[in-house]
């Protein structure tokens, strides 16, 4: 069974600076990935497709797919977990999230949907987040 991940994306303001942040860190340090303390106990299943859901500025807005889990070490030698991710940032529909330390488990059951499998008209996922947000709010997304 597939399990996914949810975690804050601290520091950035919203999803195009996580995109940029990322862009530079692929290419200074490839593969791509984001380095947590823990390392998921349920790899197995979050590596059956699983993906990470980014918390971006309070709201869930984005995931990525994780392709490879590795035992790593930050640059202090204390071992770490290093996620590898697909440079795609697919948007969901968005949903408001109260912070928490670290990231947590996901169950399909509760992950949003990617905005493309909602219907969503062409070039919506284009729209800066904020106005999505605020379109949302209004009712009209």
């Amino acid at each position: 069974m597939t399990l996914h991940l949810i975690k804050l994306s601290v520091g950035p303001k919203d999803v195009a600076e996580l995109a940029a942040i990322q862009a530079r860190r692929a290419v200074a340090e490839p593969p791509l990935r984001h380095q947590t303390r823990m390392k998921p106990k349920r790899a197995a299943e979050i590596l059956d497709g699983g993906s990470i859901y980014w918390v971006v500025a309070g709201w869930l807005q984005v995931r990525q797919r994780i392709i490879d889990i590795r035992e790593e070490a930050w640059d202090d030698g204390t071992s770490c977990a290093g996620l590898v991710l697909d440079p795609e940032l697919v948007p969901v529909a968005a949903r408001q999230t109260k912070p928490f330390q670290g990231w947590r488990y996901l169950p399909p059951e509760a992950a949003p949907p990617d905005l493309r499998a909602m219907g969503a008209a062409e070039g919506l996922d284009e729209l800066p987040a904020k106005l999505r947000q605020e379109l949302r709010a209004l009712g009209l997304l």
